[in-house]
């Protein structure tokens, strides 16, 4: 929101300067995040009258001007714009001016021979002076400006424009009265209000009004004016404030509904009398019905859109935008001035749906004061006669439905504990009347407390807490004393076996890969393609029309981020996240962190792309594979042990996924980006994902100790034939449960297909650590747990000893 500091203060004048009054508004909760000059520093610019215009005699597009700036001597200046005329008044820069140049820097202005002719001066454009982009021909300045008078005063230059940046919960700060409320309750300054005077009707002239959604639009007041010169030219007075404000001038009509949003708040609307059918509707979309809008944008409604109609069909979208079939041009003669309410929720998110958003729909989405329409249309009808001209009718005021303002209590004692300062109550009730709050007092000592009914304008006052901000505002975050904490503090140690979502991310990041935040709302698309999810999670109100739903998972956020990097020519990738996935769950009640019918599991996921290793001389290079990224997520639970078994995933290749095991219960997936998937999002190689469910990593347990044996250990080989089918966890998990005592550890080391093995075979190499704590071991204890170990694999798996 851009307030220029000059209109601000014709409402509330408070005796601090420009830094000074920025400061208190930023310290109030109303940041100014920049203070800037309306134009830049220059001076020695005065107003020169032009007496005389000739054809310079040595160059055809100059002319040699004889200009008046007060002095008893006309000044002779060569002018090139195309514009000069004999009698216009236009910025002068007289000798030692000083204009602004490139980068910050001024430019002198020195007298010069142009082609044999002396200029003692230069006759400015709006560019020149650094107003605006305009070059094309001298600024023009109006007839009554005095000759000699310095521009800056001509055109009110010496003014500050702040940019604040403001909560969306402040819309009563959306408009220069706003912020005049806030200035008057913060300095105490006296508030002058605009003046706003009804204008009587010279017609009886009128337009019905229907109002068929009161769910919706709340409040429809309207005036018809007629006979009006749409073609009249905005005041320059108008142009400034306007500019300035950030509105670029349009017509007199849609600058003045502008400029009444502007100073008071209240979105306006004008119509094209001649061109609406019937009466006025306001209701819900119908399907089918599209419009366009005044951008030119063709717009499909749905009975989710709230609409202005007439026997036409939609002609607006109700707080957002009106249509381009009734729009008012510059040679309407009749016109119906509409100010209506609509109720926040029915105008939320509207916007954004059709991708653009709007000064009305900005505001109303917000909330609007519901109680000054008449006074919006009013004000602007009083400007419409002085710019315009024009016969009004009589206002028309329909009230259908408007919010109810609830009265909040505070408690004074709840407002001493939270702000931390025990502030008078007598304070307290000269803060709600320099907010102009009603309120009543009841009880008195510990128990004494304030009954707060919020004006019209102020949507944000709904809770004690919403008070509580206000008297600390206003009292002055800057008076409360920042003193350290009184409550004893005690340092809870974490269980040992026990870890945190931050030693997973030390984890990883000690294994090379970076950490990323991703939306937890994503595309459509990405549930369908990495999760296989049709009926996502939907958001009423998106971000971006592309963020539509709820993450169930978070390899699709992974995926783009591997992308994001390999579209700047980074070729080795590796990122994870830890975050919450959204899962629908009916039965699901709620709860500390779910709602009713959403789970939402803790998840960390990690992709991984390109080079198994950075590009080095002592090691061939090869791309990271299934197993690199089964090695990590083996780092992760270490010192415990997890299994992982085949299994399909509509994100994963079919042949290299699998499904994480951690103490047998599934917590995740690993496994290769489907090839499908791959081409779709142009990636030119495959990724490599993990995603695991983070509670179960984060109880690991602690390593157990083992005595070292001061014998040595024996280890013996031994090679099977088993059907392709098997699987080697389940032999491994047979050889485990049937081993003798003196059996350290089994594990395989070879795999073999080919040469010498028939087909739907393969041969497995198992390697035998054997070792005692208490003695050496003998062939015969050696051989004999062999033994058992070759009739676990014989009987129950059928296999054949490789010769």
């Amino acid at each position: 929101m851009q307030i220029p500091e000059s209109w601000l203060r014709t409402l509330v004048d408070p005796e601090l300067d420009t830094p000074a009054l920025a400061h208190l508004l930023t310290m109030s909760g109303l940041e100014v995040e920049d203070c800037r000059d309306a134009a830049p520093p220059f001076s020695g610019v005065v107003v020169g009258k032009v007496l005389g215009v000739a054809r310079h005699p040595n160059a055809d597009k100059l002319n040699v001007c004889q200009v008046s700036v007060g002095d008893a001597d006309a000044l002779t200046i060569v002018c090139g714009a195309p514009n000069v005329a004999e009698g216009m008044k236009v910025p002068c820069a007289r000798v030692g001016a000083q204009l602004p140049g490139a980068q910050g820097e001024f430019l002198e202005i020195k007298a010069a021979t142009m082609r044999g002719v002396e200029s003692q001066g230069m006759l400015c454009s709006a560019r020149e002076l650094g107003l605006s982009e305009d070059h094309g021909g001298l600024l023009k300045l109006r007839d009554d400006a005095v000759v000699g008078q310095d521009v800056r005063e001509v055109l009110a230059l010496n003014d500050s424009i702040f940019t604040v940046k403001l909560t969306p919960n402040r819309a009563d700060c959306l408009s220069v009265l706003g912020m005049a409320r806030e200035v008057a309750a913060l300095t105490r300054a006296p508030l002058r209000l605009p003046r706003i005077a009804a204008v009587p009707a010279l017609t009886k002239s009128t337009f019905p009004v229907k109002i068929s959604a009161a769910d919706g639009c709340g409040r429809f007041s309207g005036r018809v004016i007629c006979n009006v010169n749409a073609n009249a030219s905005t005041p320059d007075w108008m142009q400034q404030r306007l500019q300035r404000a950030g509105q670029r001038s349009i017509s007199a009509l849609v600058d003045i509904t502008n400029y009444v949003m502007l100073e008071l708040g209240r979105p306006l609307h004008v119509y094209d009398l001649d061109k609406l059918k019937g009466g006025i509707e306001v209701r819900f979309g119908r399907a089918g019905e599209k419009l366009k809008l005044l951008n030119d944008q063709v717009v499909e409604i749905d009975g989710s859109v709230l609409a202005i109609a007439d026997a036409s069909g939609p002609i607006g979208l109700a707080g957002i935008m009106g249509g381009d079939s009734t729009k008012a041009g510059l040679d309407t003669r009749n016109v119906f001035l509409e100010a209506a309410f609509f109720f926040p929720e029915a105008i939320a998110g509207r916007a954004r749906r059709y991708n653009f958003t709007s000064d009305a729909s900005h505001r109303f989405e917000r909330g609007v004061d519901f109680e000054n329409n008449v006074e919006g249309i009013e004000r602007a009808t009083a400007l419409v006669l002085e710019i315009c001209g024009g016969e009004p009718g009589p206002v028309l005021d329909t009230v259908a439905k408007l919010p109810l303002r609830h009265a909040v209590k505070m408690r004074v004692s709840r407002a001493r504990k939270i702000i931390g300062v025990p502030i008078p109550s007598g304070d307290i009730a000269d803060i709600f009347t320099r907010l102009a709050f009603k309120f009543q007092r009841e009880g008195s000592g510990d128990g004494e407390s304030f009954v707060v009914t919020p004006p019209s304008y102020r949507f944000d006052i709904d809770i004690e807490e919403d008070l509580i901000e206000e008297v600390a505002r206003l009292y002055g975050f800057d008076r409360i004393p920042a003193d350290p904490p009184v409550a004893v503090a005690s340092m809870r140690t974490l269980a040992e076996s026990r870890r945190t979502l931050h030693d997973l991310r030390e984890r990883m990041a000690a294994a090379g890969y970076q950490e990323v935040v991703n939306y937890s709302f994503v595309e459509d698309e990405w549930e369908r393609d990495f999760a296989g999810n049709e009926e996502a999670i939907r958001l009423l109100n998106p971000i971006a029309s592309q963020l539509a739903v709820m993450r169930s998972n978070l390899i699709g956020g992974l995926i783009a981020n591997v992308r994001y990097n390999l579209n700047r020519k980074l070729d080795r990738v590796r990122v994870f996240e830890i975050g919450r996935a959204f899962l629908r769950d009916p039965g699901l009640k709620d709860g500390d962190l779910d709602v009713a019918g959403v789970r939402q599991p803790m998840r960390m996921a990690a992709a991984a792309f390109g080079g198994a290793d950075e590009e080095q001389w002592g090691s061939a290079a090869r791309s990271v594979d299934f197993f690199d990224l089964k090695h990590d997520v083996e780092m992760l639970v270490a010192p415990a042990s997890l299994m992982v078994e085949a299994a399909p995933h509509p994100a994963l290749h079919p042949g290299r996924s699998a499904r994480v095991l951690f103490h047998g219960a599934a917590i995740g997936w690993i496994g290769e980006i489907h090839p499908r998937l791959q081409r779709k999002y142009e990636l030119p190689a495959p990724v490599v994902v993990f995603e695991l469910d983070a509670g179960p990593l984060l109880e690991v347990g602690l390593p157990h100790d083992h005595g070292v044996s001061k014998f040595p250990p024996v280890r013996r080989d031994m090679s099977y034939e088993f059907s392709e089918n098997l699987s080697v966890q389940a032999v491994l998990d047979a050889l485990n449960r049937s081993k003798a005592p003196i059996v350290h550890a089994i594990s395989v080391f070879d795999v073999y297909r080919g040469k010498g093995i028939e087909n739907g075979k393969k041969g497995l190499a198992f390697r035998v650590l054997l070792q005692d704590t208490q003695k050496t071991l003998t062939d015969a204890e050696v051989d004999a747990a062999l033994a058992g170990l070759r009739g676990v694999l014989e009987q129950e798996f059928g296999a054949q000893l490789r010769k």
